[in-house]
C-alpha cells in the first residue's frame, strides 16, 4: 500500500484563474480515506508568500454541490482577497466509486456525503468525509501550501453548521 507521503506527492493541478489579484485553483489527488480520486478547490490571496503566510477557512458545501459550488455561486473570493484569506472547498462526497445505488438519490450517496464517516459497508469503504476533511486534506493542504497559516484555521459553510447543531443536540439530550 502506498505511504500517505506517496499519495500526497500526486497533488495535480487541474486549473488556474487570476481573482481579485490571488488564484482561484482547483487540485485533484488520491484520497487514502475516500480511495477514489477527489478535487478540491483553493482560493489564494495575492498575499500568500512564504514570508506572509495567510489564515485559511475550509468551506463545507451542502447537499447536491461539488468542490466549485463556493468558487462559482459564492463570490467570497472577493472577501477572501480583501482580508487575505485562503479558503479551500472540497468536494462533498466521494465520487464514481462504482457503489450500487451511489447516484441514485440526490440526498444520498453521490453529493451527498454529509461529512461523516460511514459505519457500514458498502459505504464504509469509500464514504470517509470527516476523516477526510479534518485529517487527510488539512495535511494535504499544510504540505504542499506552507504559505498558509494552518495554527490559524476554520470550518464554515452550511453542512459544518448542521453537523455542529447536531453534536449539540445530541449533548444536550444526553444531559436531561
Amino acid at each position: 500500500m502506498q505511504s500517505l507521503r506517496s499519495l500526497l506527492m500526486a497533488l495535480k493541478e487541474v486549473s488556474s484563474s487570476k481573482c481579485f489579484g490571488g488564484y482561484q485553483k482547483v487540485f485533484s489527488h488520491d484520497s487514502k480515506e475516500l480511495k477514489c480520486r477527489m478535487n478540491f478547490a483553493i482560493y489564494l490571496p495575492a498575499e500568500t508568500t512564504d514570508s506572509q503566510r495567510v489564515p485559511v477557512i475550509y468551506w463545507l458545501s451542502g447537499l447536491e454541490c461539488n468542490e466549485l459550488n463556493y468558487v462559482q455561486k459564492a463570490g467570497g473570493q472577493r472577501f477572501a482577497s480583501e482580508h487575505g484569506i485562503a479558503v479551500v472547498c472540497p468536494d462533498t462526497s466521494p465520487r464514481g466509486c462504482g457503489i450500487e445505488g451511489e447516484d441514485d438519490r440526490w440526498d444520498f450517496g453521490t453529493a451527498a456525503g454529509f461529512y461523516l464517516d460511514a459505519t457500514r459497508e458498502p459505504w464504509a469503504t469509500n464514504y470517509r468525509m470527516y476523516s477526510y476533511v479534518t485529517q487527510e486534506l488539512p495535511q494535504l493542504i499544510t504540505q504542499h501550501f506552507p504559505a498558509l497559516d494552518t495554527s490559524r484555521q476554520s470550518i464554515m459553510g452550511h453542512r459544518w453548521v448542521i453537523y455542529c447543531l447536531s453534536i449539540t443536540m445530541n449533548q444536550l439530550c444526553q444531559l436531561n
